[in-house]
Order: structure tokens, then sequence, then C-alpha cells
């Protein structure tokens, strides 16, 4: 490569941003890959900066010292939050921590490449274009499961379902840019199990003393779909005093509440898509996100399918970097035309 144009790509950091609802990540053309829960939080008080010593507070951290803050998770049901001015400002300080993990050498221009929620693509565009605008020269956005795909090079005749927190995104790829019609999305994801689970346990278990956050860290550890899983015992409080809690069947029950949801879904996307090449979508279906890491999915979903048609249903190996990495790979790739100068 010539010297000035080696110069010109030294100056540019690709990177690929996976936006997500509980999580968010990002990988780099200079090879970092770095990734954070999807909180922000601002200390409510001065005696809360004091204690913190931080003006603001992300992820885990952000999570862990939740009741010194004023605690936001930008992505709700799957698009930016609107509303106050701290709603919409944690939208850009996530987007610009994400960055400073990256860590960009002094004069780097950034070329971000960001994967959102397909409902967030349709009503998010203009809002994610500002949040970026702090931090990079160039912006393409595009869908999580489109990005998924584009890093797996699955570009045609195939599926990506990508299981998140706030929605379950369904993408067809045929060799091209998939449009609106090639795209589904659900609401039935990680955050409606989260809430299901949360009330069967209330049911069952109704002197015990638990939250969304700890019941969402069961699931996270725990979940599975299925016959056959081993028995699950967790310890949550009841009256202050830690007590062994069984529960399996409550577990099941409501990761399973996503598969007819997700079976009717990729059914009907399937069914209106060129009759030629169905079989061989359904013979390329992939799950990513989170919610693929729940045990027995892709079992469980193809069973729910096999009495429609045979299906080969896959996870993706890194569920936490496949949108990241993707986008990453499309920032790299992309035609000068198809960027969004900011």
């Amino acid at each position: 490569m010539p010297e000035k144009k080696q110069m010109e790509k030294d100056e540019i950091l690709a990177v690929g941003i996976d936006l997500g609802t509980s999580r968010s990540a990002i990988s780099t053309s200079a090879g970092e890959r770095r990734w954070v829960e999807s909180y922000v939080g601002w200390p409510k008080d001065f005696v809360a900066r004091k204690l913190l010593g931080k003006k603001v507070l992300f992820g885990a951290e952000a999570l862990n010292q939740r009741l010194s803050l004023n605690l936001f998770r930008p992505l709700e049901a799957g698009v930016i939050k609107e509303g106050t001015a701290k709603e919409e400002e944690s939208v850009v300080e996530l987007i610009g921590h994400l960055i400073d993990l990256a860590a960009p050498a002094r004069g780097q221009k950034v070329h971000a490449a960001v994967g959102i929620p397909a409902e967030a693509l349709k009503v998010n565009r203009s809002a994610i274009r500002k949040a970026v605008s702090k931090f990079a020269e160039k912006l393409i956005v595009v869908s999580e499961p489109f990005s998924v795909a584009y890093g797996l090079n699955a570009l045609e005749n195939a599926m990506v379902i990508d299981i998140g927190a706030g929605t379950i995104d369904f993408c067809i790829m045929h060799g091209s840019m998939p449009t609106e019609e090639d795209q589904r999305s659900l609401s039935t994801a990680g955050d409606y199990v989260d809430h299901h689970l949360f009330k069967l346990l209330t049911e069952k278990y109704p002197e015990s003393d638990f939250t969304l956050t700890m019941v969402r860290r069961f699931k996270e550890k725990y979940g599975f779909v299925g016959a056959g899983a081993k028995k699950v015992e967790v310890e949550i409080p009841v009256r202050g005093k830690m007590v062994g809690h069984e529960i399996s069947n409550e577990l099941r029950r409501a990761c399973e509440s996503i598969v007819p949801p997700i079976a009717e879904t990729a059914m009907d996307l399937i069914a209106k898509f060129d009759p030629e090449f169905q079989a061989k979508v359904r013979g390329n279906i992939i799950l990513a996100g989170g919610g693929s890491r729940i045990a027995g999915l892709a079992d469980h979903l193809t069973k729910a399918l096999a009495d429609w048609a045979p299906c080969t249903i896959t996870c993706v190996e890194e569920p936490l970097y496949a949108g990241a990495d993707g986008a990453l790979e499309l920032a790299k790739d992309m035609p000068e035309e198809y960027w969004e100068a900011i």
C-alpha cells in the first residue's frame, strides 16, 4: 500500500457498536473488543457524589451502586427512551463510554457502524445520529440481526433471530441489503421472560424477598428449556435470612414462553419468502443475542417447527460480540456513498 494511503488508513479507527437494551459492545479495527451492561447513572445528591467520586457511572458499577444513583437504561423495549433531558443524555453518555473503552489514538477519526434493534432503527435513527455525532466523523446505522448476518457472511438464504432483552429481531438475508419487509420484531424478549419469572416466583414464594434484578441473574445463569435439565436451586432472603429455593419448573416455564411467538414469526416470515428458496432458509436459521444462551433453545425451537417443516437451527459462538464484530466488518467494507457524514 502506498505510504500516503497507509497514513490515511491509520488516521481512521473503524468501530462496530452493538447498542443493546441489556448489554452493549464495541469492536474496533485496532483489535479492541469491550462490552458494558447498558446502564447509566448519575449521583442523586452531594453525598452520593462524595461517596462515589464520579460524575457518571456505567454498566455493572452503576447497577451495583443504584441506591445512590438516578439510574437509566437508555433503551427500553428495543427503542431509545424519549422524555427528560437525562434520558436522552444517557444514550450519548453510553455511546461515548463505549468509544472511550475503544481508546482511539489522539487525532484518529472514528467511523462507526452501529447495530440497533429493528424497532429503534425505524423510530430512533435521528436520535442515534445525534448521539454519535459527538464522537464520530461518519456513521451507518443498521439492524442488529443484519450486522450479525454480515459478520458471519450469512448473506443469502439465511435467517438471523437476534434474541435481546427488549426485542427479538428477525432478518432474512437474500444476497442484498434487507428491506423492512425482510425484518420483524417481537416485544416478548428477555425482559418479558424476567417479568414472567418474577410473577411465577412471587406466586410460589410469597414470603420471599427478591428483586427483578435478582431474577434476571437467575435466568442468565441457569435458564433452560425442555425436559431433562438438572434441578435449579438458588438462595433468596426470607425475613433477612438466606434460604434455598427450588425454581426449576418456574425457570423452564418462563424461558419456554418465548418459543411459540418465535416459531410463529419465523414461519410467517419464511412463508412470504420466494418459494424456491424457502427450504434453503429453513436450513440456515441462526440464533444470536443474549437469549440464544438459554440452554436447549435451538433444539426446542427445531422441535416446535418440525410439524411445519424441517429446519436447521444453530447458535452464534459469541453472542456478546457477534453484533459488534459484524458491525465492524460493515464499517471496514462499506463503500463511501453509504456513509452518513456527521
